[in-house]
């Protein structure tokens, strides 16, 4: 798969960055974590350049957000499940998966979409529960591109500045992307005490 990547960068650029993102998104084995500081490396040797890749990957991660938006909004959650438990080990998604983005998603609300995009084995599949509750489709491009471009940057820039050894950068996404998501979530409990006090200010004003 490696030597595809590589073959895909060389041959298509940025265009091709937008492509393995987007297939990424809606095809989970194929991994993010390979693509892009394949595509940090691919700037770093001068064939392109940092800021472009970021905005090729983050534009193909929204994109192919869509359809699997798509497909949670016409199908519903109950099909959904059915359906990944009979052929999902194909794509190594299971109905269990799919209940557990659910889950994630009424916990946390829309702000799951911009959360789990940093988060692996989520960031994909967030977009099904979004498309069963409907969310308003500008408000969930919005957050999925504020997410994937967090995403994105980090493992971009970790393969610009790595170099030929961009392929460790898979060893350490796991930690990183714990210590991302813990960050966010403490940045949003923080603004939501910030947000009550104020509307409590407000009331007794």
């Amino acid at each position: 798969m490696l030597e595809w990547i590589q073959n895909t960068l060389e041959s298509l650029g940025y265009f091709g960055i937008a492509f393995l993102t987007f297939l990424e998104n809606i095809i989970p084995p194929i991994p993010s974590e390979l693509i892009l500081p394949a595509s940090g490396y691919a700037a770093a040797r001068g064939n392109l350049t940092l800021w472009g890749v970021i905005v090729a990957a983050t534009l193909g991660s929204v994109i192919g957000a869509v359809p699997l938006y798509y497909l949670g909004y016409w199908l519903g959650k109950d099909r959904l499940v059915a359906w990944f438990d009979r052929y999902g080990k194909w794509l190594t998604v299971s109905g269990k998966d799919i209940t557990h983005s659910v889950e994630w998603f009424e916990q946390h609300g829309v702000k799951a979409v911009l959360l789990a995009r940093v988060i692996p084995g989520v960031r994909s599949l967030i977009s099904i529960p979004a498309g069963i509750s409907r969310m308003n489709l500008p408000l969930f491009l919005l957050y999925s591109a504020l997410g994937s471009s967090v995403w994105n940057t980090l493992l971009v820039t970790l393969g610009f500045a790595l170099g030929e050894n961009y392929e460790q950068v898979e060893k350490f996404v796991g930690p990183i992307s714990k210590y991302i998501f813990i960050g966010l979530g403490v940045a949003l409990v923080l603004w939501l005490v910030w947000r009550s006090r104020r509307q409590a200010g407000k009331a007794e004003g």
